[in-house]
């Protein structure tokens, strides 16, 4: 069996890290190459993986920092528009005000003199 430091394929780069430029589909030259190739390609999507659960870690414990931030933030923007219905109210009266007025009006039109339906 071919150890995989003999192989051409085999790359040993800085800090002593292995690295391989095999290719399982053309430059595999023994079966148990692919096996090691697999278990390479493994570890490296675990470590893939690990990587981003800590990223999803992260941006969660971002977004709880700024939870409460967001919630003042709700909290004005709602204070504001509250505020801004309120000075725009004058301009539509109340809803109660308003059915009152159409109701009067009705019955003006209906107590006309020479009105008839």
């Amino acid at each position: 069996m071919l150890q995989c430091s003999q192989c051409e394929f085999f790359v040993r780069g800085p800090g002593n890290q292995v690295g391989f430029r095999c290719d399982p589909f053309s430059t595999i030259k023994e079966s148990e190459c692919l096996i090691k190739w697999q278990l390479i390609k493994a570890g490296e999507l675990a470590h893939h993986m690990v990587r981003m659960v800590q990223a999803y870690e992260a941006t969660v414990k971002m977004y709880e920092r700024l939870a409460p931030l967001q919630e003042k933030m709700f909290r004005h923007m709602e204070r504001e528009i509250d505020d801004y219905d309120e000075a725009e109210q004058w301009k539509y009266g109340s809803l109660e005000e308003g059915e009152e007025e159409d109701e009067e009006e009705d019955h003006d039109e209906n107590d006309r003199p020479g009105f008839s339906v």
